[in-house]
């Protein structure tokens, strides 16, 4: 633009230079000398002075005008290309501004580009300037450091979530491996626990991580545990304990028990204890022992009533029955004895008379009737009676017979004892064959009573709300 105003403005000042040689007259041409020239007047001199004169001034006005003229017109095409290249700035800036929004809207590289259309000088330069492509370049560099930053976050979270999986896999390891584990078993769960965080380390997403569960691995394990605990109890039965629940089994049984368990926490509630018989002794009463209809050998539970809350809870699943002694009050034989004779007479008899006379007549119209009864009844009646009886008793205290014959105190104690034996139980035999209820139910009892030792303390909190229940199946 500025070399085109400068053309012009060498064209206009060859024109003005063109109407000053216009103007100028034509030097006239002098003829050849033939003889010397004529002396110029001084007049003459002055006038063409004059004349000159003008003609440089005229000459000087024009180019001033043409000047003023050119520079008039240099200054509009140059304020028409400065507002030109302005407006072409504006543009520029506002196509910044669309382009670089939101998280762009403060970045360097608007700030460069607007300050680098603030310095273009023409509109070729400014069109030099490509405002999309630094966007497009801009916003890729953007795109690949939110990229890199959330992969180095991944990666942080990853080794994040890498560390606690690890730590929560070797806590869920501690309780097992803080065991006194056979030398194999132990292998094998730490052999195990480093699979698990190998598999841990080479995952490649957090759902990978999140994945590796230990428990699955940590229920066989201590299944193995619980299989070595009962091989390694010396009495045939063992006793797995639960809380407040206690139940005796066979070592199979408990290995059955323990391999039906499919939730880690269950099995961790459990414990293993040696099943050691003892002997009890309890004084019960009849109906809290099914009846006293027990013999030795056999196979019970016991319960018991609960009397804060009115319940019945278990309170050993397994025992036997070793001996049950009769009450003191079937110690005692009673006999009672009664004959009576009566007779009794009555005499009665009976004898009756009755008479009836009736008489009737008809007077006219009218009927008249005369009637008469007379009855006669005589009865007599007499009884007597006689009767007579005759009553016997006698007690025979077995208690006060057992102290004779151990003192020796008694004739043929032999035979004493082979009665005494064979009155024994007969007394609960013949009243289950008979059906004929002859204790009171309340009658007391001395059961002795062989249960794991784990089951004692239990039994001797609730002896006074004890129940006994024979195992038939």
């Amino acid at each position: 633009m500025s070399e085109d105003i400068e053309a012009k403005i060498r064209r206009l000042r060859e024109l003005g230079k063109a109407t000053i040689e216009q103007e100028q007259p034509a030097k006239p041409v002098k003829p050849p000398v033939t003889r010397p020239p004529r002396r110029v007047s001084k007049i003459g001199s002055l006038r063409e002075r004059e004349r000159k004169r003008r003609i440089m001034i005229g000459a000087a006005i024009v180019i001033i005008i043409l000047l003023a003229i050119s520079v008039a017109v240099y200054t509009y095409y140059q304020n028409r290309a400065v507002r030109e290249l302005e407006q072409a700035k504006q543009q520029k800036i506002a196509e910044v501004n669309r382009y670089f929004t939101g998280e762009l809207a403060n970045d360097t590289a608007k700030f460069e580009l607007i300050k680098e259309i603030q310095a273009a000088r023409s509109i070729e330069e400014l069109n030099k300037i490509d405002v999309k492509k630094v966007y497009e370049e801009r916003l890729a560099e953007l795109q690949r450091k939110k990229e890199e930053e959330a992969r180095k976050k991944a990666i942080e979270e990853l080794n994040k979530a890498k560390a606690q999986q690890i730590s929560v896999i070797e806590q869920a390891f501690e309780p097992l491996l803080a065991q006194p584990l056979p030398e194999d078993l132990k292998n094998e769960a730490i052999q195990k626990l480093n699979q698990l965080k190998q598999e841990v380390e080479s995952a490649q997403s957090k759902d990978q991580v999140l994945a590796v569960d230990p428990v699955p691995y940590l229920l066989d394990l201590w299944k193995k545990y619980y299989y070595y605990l009962i091989d390694s109890i010396p009495t045939q039965k063992v006793i797995l304990k639960r809380g407040e629940e206690k139940r005796i089994y066979t070592k199979v049984e408990a290995k059955y028990v323990v391999s039906k368990i499919t939730n880690l926490n269950e099995i961790l509630q459990y414990t293993v204890e040696k099943a050691e018989m003892v002997q009890i002794a309890l004084v019960l009463t009849r109906d809290s022992i099914n009846g006293a209809f027990l013999s030795p050998g056999d196979k019970i539970k016991i319960y018991a009533r609960n009397g804060t809350k009115g319940k019945y809870i278990k309170i050993a699943d397994e025992g036997y029955v070793d001996l049950i002694l009769l009450p003191t009050t079937a110690g005692q034989i009673s006999l009672s004895e009664s004959q009576s004779e009566g007779s009794t007479v009555s005499t009665s008899s009976t004898t009756s008379y009755s008479e009836s006379h009736s008489t009737s007549y008809t007077p006219g119209d009218t009927t008249i009737t005369t009637a008469q009864d007379a009855t006669d009844q005589y009865s007599t009646a007499q009884s007597s009676s006689d009767s007579s009886s005759a009553y016997y008793n006698y007690n025979v205290n077995l208690a006060e017979v057992l102290k004779a014959i151990a003192a020796g105190k008694i004739q043929a104690p032999d035979d004493v004892k082979e009665q005494l034996s064979k009155y024994g139980w007969k007394i609960l035999d013949l009243e289950k064959d008979s059906g004929m209820l002859v204790l009171d139910p309340t009658a007391k009892f001395l059961v002795i009573i062989e249960v794991p030792a784990e089951f004692v303390t239990d039994i001797l909190n609730y002896k006074d709300m004890i129940y006994i229940a024979r195992i038939t199946g």
